[in-house]
């Protein structure tokens, strides 16, 4: 048996009342950014938002995930798509990995087409680095619309 890998996700504030829906069908599918997981056992530990701009659950919410076994943080796709996306998450990402040691994955599930659409003709991610940030997540047209 292969060993488990154990998760944590944070969302953004703004989708707080999110039940996670999405994120937990794409874990269980193992989808969008989840397909790094294919034929690996994960579990997920914890799920909680970052606390609100600029992001107050970010400093002490991964080492509570960390007690909890976890090894990589997640942040939700709704911190790409929605708009504007999270101005920090770069800054999160870094902070996370430096001070915990944790591998930080930019994404859930895969991007809904609705908010695929509406970014592509504002441009919002027509830059390398936003490219490389949402590839895991992108997926093609028919997935994305199963998350529409």
């Amino acid at each position: 048996m292969t060993e488990k890998i154990k998760i944590g996700i944070i969302i953004c504030d703004r989708y707080r009342t999110c039940a996670g829906g999405k994120c937990f069908r794409s874990l269980q599918n193992r989808e969008g950014a989840f397909g790094i997981y294919k034929d690996k056992e994960i579990e997920l530990v914890g799920y909680t938002t970052c606390g609100g701009c600029p992001g107050g659950n970010i400093e002490y919410v991964p080492e509570e995930m960390k007690k909890n076994g976890a090894t990589v943080i997640h942040f939700a796709t709704g911190m790409v798509v929605g708009y504007p996306p999270c101005p920090y998450i770069n800054h999160f990402k870094k902070f996370i990995e430096e001070k915990y040691g944790m591998k930080v994955v930019i994404g859930t599930h895969p991007i809904p087409q609705k908010y695929f659409k509406v970014q592509e003709k504002l441009g919002t991610w027509d830059t390398p680095e936003w490219r490389e940030m949402i590839k895991s997540t992108i997926t093609d047209e028919k997935i994305r619309l199963s998350y529409d």
